[in-house]
């Protein structure tokens, strides 16, 4: 054997030792768990924000309902509850209290948690709303 076809065969060996194969499915693996979770993430801020709204949504109804007049706050609970019931899927296990209202001022809070895609992620959304009541007055 010559030295030349050793060095051939060598430089063949050593090629096949340092080739790429399968560099591209990690690459791909490795790849796709960053866009999964991009996704994800995406995905959970939006219910994040629908969620608020919906929870504005409802705090807004209530004061709506409960300042008009002959109302109570009594009334704007229920208006906000009743909201909630009908549009509320993305708002689970709300509350809606009507604490820090006055004789002259309604002020509606609703909180409740937000729907995850992440099993143990615990989100909590509050929001509130507030808005004189009306009332005669004597000039």
């Amino acid at each position: 054997m010559t030295a030349r076809t050793r060095s051939g065969r060598w430089n063949a060996l050593a090629a096949r030792l340092h080739t790429d194969r399968g560099a591209g499915s990690v690459e791909v693996a490795v790849l796709a768990v960053v866009v999964l979770m991009l996704v994800f993430t995406i995905i959970q801020v939006g219910l994040f924000y629908h969620a608020r709204k919906v929870a504005q949504s409802a705090a807004r109804q209530g004061v709506d309902a409960g300042r008009q007049y002959g109302s109570s706050p009594g009334d704007g609970v229920a208006q906000a509850r009743d909201f909630l019931t009908k549009f509320g899927g993305s708002v689970r296990g709300a509350s809606v209290t009507s604490s820090g209202s006055t004789a002259e001022e309604i002020h509606i809070t609703v909180t409740g948690h937000v729907a995850t895609l992440v099993p143990g992620l615990e989100l909590t959304v509050t929001q509130d709303a507030h808005g004189p009541i009306e009332r005669w007055t004597n000039p």
